[in-house]
């Protein structure tokens, strides 16, 4: 199975939380089914990402990167790449690369959609992320370490995130009530 036939069948049977997530899983589904190279980053304007909102093992903190482009603190993840079997492949293989942790132990199926403008990625600006989020929980006393595209990486509580945005927040609760077998 291909990449791109991966994520169609995941977004496909992808059980939303909400009316608005429905929304996006259609939208994100649509772009697929219209653009066979709808995950790679020279789909223009839109094309898919994969991420991973990290939790320690007591699900109580999330471990966040200061992303240097964005200047902003975010979950892990990025563009998909042609070695990328699947999507939450791409979601793992990105916060392994960007925070250094080994074991992290991923949940194949996506907690979050989001679609957000993104005016560094590319010449040309006017592009968008159609960001597939995934959770993963670190080994208890797992070390991390800050890759190129940070300018640092932290744990922070749940409750108490950097500057924080309605989408992210939004994906810190889904993502714990997932761990917590609530989603």
């Amino acid at each position: 199975m291909s990449l791109h036939a991966d994520a169609l069948a995941v977004l496909d049977g992808w059980a939303a939380p909400d009316a608005a997530q429905e929304r996006l899983r259609k939208r994100y589904v649509a772009h697929l089914r219209a653009h066979p190279d709808g995950l790679d980053r020279g789909c223009r304007p839109d094309h898919l990402t994969a991420s991973t909102l990290v939790l320690d093992a007591d699900h109580g903190s999330v471990l966040l990167t200061l992303h240097a482009k964005a200047r902003a603190w975010f979950q892990f993840g990025g563009h998909c790449e042609p070695g990328d079997a699947t999507l939450a492949g791409a979601a793992l293989r990105e916060a392994t690369e960007e925070s250094g942790l080994a074991g992290l132990v991923l949940d194949p199926v996506p907690v979050q959609l989001s679609e957000h403008a993104v005016p560094f990625c590319g010449a040309g600006g006017n592009v968008h992320h159609l960001d597939v989020r995934f959770v993963a929980v670190a080994p208890a006393g797992a070390a991390h370490a800050v890759s190129e595209e940070s300018l640092d990486v932290r744990w922070w509580p749940a409750d108490a995130l950097p500057d924080p945005e309605a989408d992210l927040v939004e994906l810190v609760r889904l993502a714990r009530a997932r761990v917590a077998g609530g989603g």
